[in-house]
């Protein structure tokens, strides 16, 4: 199932009855026959401390985890060979944070680096520039993610060159080692051809296609969701760029993406009804800094900001009743459930809460999410902190506990609470100078630009 799709997005929404963005009942809401113990499960620390060991711990799936031949991040814990490109994205932005909290060292960062693009570079099966979703962590071949999806995924490459440019920023050095790695870099960042996955020209971008079925997922790729950095990547590229109107007319549908209505006592200025899941105001932001992101639409940083409120006045209002939401427990966003997979929000809600959703909203909620992060930690830590850190959801209300790690569920942990402390990603990727001028291209207004 493709963890961050629209088309999945539709389905689970179709799947349990949403309709017109309103919270509605389940068919039946069953009493929990667990009850959250009260007591700390492990030493309490200072919150610093606390944000140190949580990203320390939620590392070692990028990197003890790493697939061996490719050092690419397999897409969940049972996955054997299969590594993810959008995930892995995500696993090389946080090696500068491992990095400068001292969890590696930059020897042995570099040295991974070096694995990785070495892999995508001469290895892995390309299509047009772009990666598919899933690989082969060994030989480097597509892994078809359904029938029709055994092709180029723009989306999933968008996640993974955001990965490569933070890189590439980072590893700055004159040394020939350095210097090879952000040829490399480059060498895989101008080969994707952006504006080839317009279609026959079109003023709109297109999530896959396919050496067998062309373009027969035709799936636009169209906002508001997770999907901004795809455009800012596109607009910027030196090699195959998209002009403007793709961005205007596909994107932002020419403005219709607008919102602002009130939720929860809370303006929306972008998207669907409540939001959507938390992810849409992560995966993209975890490079491209909202702070620096100003338009005629909106302040991507009060966008979202209100997402996140919204999800947490949500579960703290808590309309359907179930056990255990509060303002400590809370965060709606794609996630394993007890019976597959969903992207739950609260127009989707079916009592599961994934510790990445608060977690990754640390930028905008710092106190909200601090909170959450308590709570997960001391007490239910002893259900629900492993090996590399928060599984990745839990349902107090069933109860149910995922035993399950995603790649693009703990990546995102780690990267957002750096960006709350540091803004270490959002630095690097935004010094970018092709990023630079794109937005400016895109009219995006701000000093930093």
């Amino acid at each position: 199932m493709k963890n961050h799709s629209l088309l999945l997005l539709l389905l689970t929404f179709i799947a349990f009855g949403c309709n017109s963005g309103k919270v509605g009942a389940p068919d039946v809401i069953k009493p929990s026959t667990f009850v959250v113990d009260s007591t700390d499960k492990f030493p309490v620390v200072t919150d610093e401390a606390l944000l140190t060991l949580v990203q320390k711990q939620t590392f070692k799936y990028f990197w003890d985890f790493a697939h061996p031949v490719s050092g690419l991040a397999r897409e969940r814990n049972t996955s054997g060979d299969v590594v993810t490109s959008g995930g892995s994205g995500f696993g090389i932005m946080t090696i500068p944070v491992a990095i400068e909290r001292g969890f590696i060292t930059r020897a042995e960062g570099l040295q991974r680096m070096q694995k990785i693009t070495g892999f995508l570079k001469s290895n892995t099966q390309k299509f047009h520039g772009a990666f598919p979703h899933w690989i082969n962590g060994s030989t480097g071949v597509v892994v078809p993610f359904s029938t029709k999806d055994d092709g180029a995924d723009l989306v999933e490459t968008s996640y993974l060159i955001q990965g490569l440019l933070t890189a590439r920023q980072y590893f700055n050095g004159t040394d020939a080692a350095e210097t090879a790695l952000r040829n490399d870099i480059n060498t895989i960042w101008h080969g994707v051809e952006w504006d080839w996955f317009r279609k026959n020209k079109e003023n709109v971008l297109y999530w896959h296609w396919s050496p067998k079925y062309n373009w027969d997922m035709n799936l636009p790729i169209k906002g508001w969701n997770e999907c901004l950095i795809t455009y800012a990547l596109a607009v910027s590229s030196p090699t195959h760029p998209i002009p403007k109107i793709v961005y205007d007319n596909g994107w932002t549908g020419n403005g219709s993406f607008v919102n602002g209505r009130e939720y929860l006592g809370i303006t929306l200025p972008l998207g669907d009804a409540y939001g959507g899941p938390l992810f849409f105001s992560q995966y993209s932001f975890l490079g491209l800094n909202p702070k620096l992101l100003v338009d005629k639409y909106t302040n991507y940083f009060n966008q979202n900001r209100s997402h996140a409120l919204i999800n947490f006045n949500y579960c703290k209002t808590n309309p359907l009743k179930y056990y255990g939401y509060s303002d400590q427990c809370w965060g709606l966003t794609a996630s394993d459930i007890p019976d597959g997979y969903s992207a739950s929000s609260p127009t989707n809600d079916q009592g599961v809460i994934a510790p990445t959703a608060a977690l990754s909203s640390f930028p905008y909620t710092p106190v909200e999410s601090m909170q959450a992060l308590k709570f997960f930690y001391y007490k239910l830590g002893d259900k629900i902190w492993g090996d590399y850190g928060f599984y990745d959801a839990f349902s107090l209300k069933q109860p149910w506990f995922a035993n399950s790690y995603l790649a693009i569920d703990q990546g995102p942990i780690i990267i957002m609470i750096e960006n709350h402390r540091s803004q270490l990603l959002w630095n690097l990727f935004m010094s970018c100078p092709e990023i630079k001028t794109g937005l400016k291209n895109l009219d995006f207004q701000s000093p930093g630009l």
